[in-house]
């Protein structure tokens, strides 16, 4: 293949596409906006699942060092009311192992040639030459020119506006990250809550929901339902107000539920929820395409990162398989990508509402006991 490939984002999603690119002797380059591989932390917990991540950690021969990840136990599932009664325990695994955000990229950056990734490579505009060529342009002023351009730079993409004006808009509901660190020895009530895997507290509009990590450690995500002028009212820059003020949202709930919120030891972490529209797509645009957030961005459904790898393992072996045809590979990759994300979204859009609708937490536990399946 003669055509240079030229990655946008080194998240999961890029480096699948780069390593799968490697794996059929294609080189890439990924350029990303961070200044090392440890520059920020990496999320949470992430359930690979058997019909899309899967198969991409095997497109890049990567899963026996998956398996080597698998934090096992943390596939159980309770659901709770509010004043901490167990209403759904459930630790059989569903063939969907859970690891590290942060450990999985580990092993997709190590399976790369020294210097594939470019970091602390910020991009500040990208346009077309004509005959499928793009300019990069980075915030330090280099450019890079390119015959094939891939935007896997997330939600707020910008490569994405050479395809789609469509841009991501706030799905009504925000999260708010928390951490408490060594649970089991210093938060034993609000380790036993959680569990050995995740937890869901919920009620219309809003929930308490914690995985249990690595090391004891218990990561909560509080979902409210509030628009974003309410969350702005937040004043996050004081941690202990803000966890105080969030709190009060869950009045009257058990307190091995609340403690989750107000004993974090990391200052919370807004996370505003925004999507792009169900069924999201764009017309052939030759030497550029997107895969992930960049390409199907939706709220929060299990997916996500597992669609990405999914993107960038179907993009990078389509690709192989077309060396001399770029747009051959693309046209494919897209006319696949397209009805699979917008199936999901879907799917994600019903988890939400059986997570904090008017029959929250029924109607989740309803769906985990086999009468409703997402």
């Amino acid at each position: 293949m003669t055509t240079d490939v030229t990655i946008i984002g080194a998240g999961l999603g890029g480096l699948t596409l780069a390593r799968v690119l490697h794996v059929h002797g294609i080189r890439a380059t990924v350029y990303e906006a961070e200044a090392s591989a440890t520059a920020r932390a990496q999320g949470g917990m992430l359930d690979i699942h058997e019909d899309n991540g899967q198969p991409a950690l095997r497109a890049a021969g990567l899963m026996d060092e998956f398996r080597g990840l698998v934090l096992e136990g943390r596939e159980a599932t309770r659901v709770l009311a509010s004043d901490g009664t167990v209403l759904f325990d459930d630790d059989s695994t569903r063939g969907r192992p859970e690891a590290l955000r942060g450990e999985l990229r580990r092993i997709l950056l190590g399976s790369l040639p020294a210097g594939t990734v470019r970091w602390g490579h910020k991009v500040s505009g990208v346009r077309a030459l004509g005959e499928g060529r793009h300019e990069v342009t980075f915030a330090d002023g280099s450019t890079v020119v390119t015959g094939l351009l891939v935007g896997a730079d997330g939600a707020w993409s910008r490569v994405r506006p050479l395809l789609s004006d469509a841009v991501p808009e706030y799905t009504g509901r925000s999260f708010v990250e928390t951490y408490l660190l060594d649970g089991d020895t210093r938060h034993p009530a609000a380790a036993k809550a959680v569990g050995g895997g995740s937890m869901f507290a919920l009620a219309p509009g809003k929930g308490i929901q914690a995985h249990r990590e690595s090391g004891g450690t218990l990561h909560t995500y509080v979902a409210l339902s509030e628009s974003q002028d309410w969350f702005a009212a937040v004043d996050f820059t004081d941690a202990a107000a803000a966890a105080a003020r969030i709190a009060q949202e869950f009045d009257g709930w058990a307190p091995e539920l609340t403690a989750l919120i107000t004993d974090g030891e990391t200052a919370p972490v807004l996370r505003t929820l925004s999507a792009l529209p169900t069924g999201h797509r764009w017309d052939r645009v030759p030497g550029v395409t997107l895969l992930g957030d960049a390409a199907h961005l939706s709220a929060p459904n299990g997916e996500g990162a597992n669609l990405a790898m999914l993107d960038g393992a179907e993009l990078g072996r389509l690709i192989a398989a077309h060396p001399d045809d770029v747009e051959a590979a693309l046209t494919a990759y897209e006319e696949a990508m397209f009805p699979r994300s917008a199936a999901a979204a879907t799917d994600g859009a019903r988890l939400h509402g059986l997570l904090f609708g008017q029959d929250a937490p029924h109607g989740l536990i309803t769906m985990f006991t086999g009468h409703e399946q997402p």
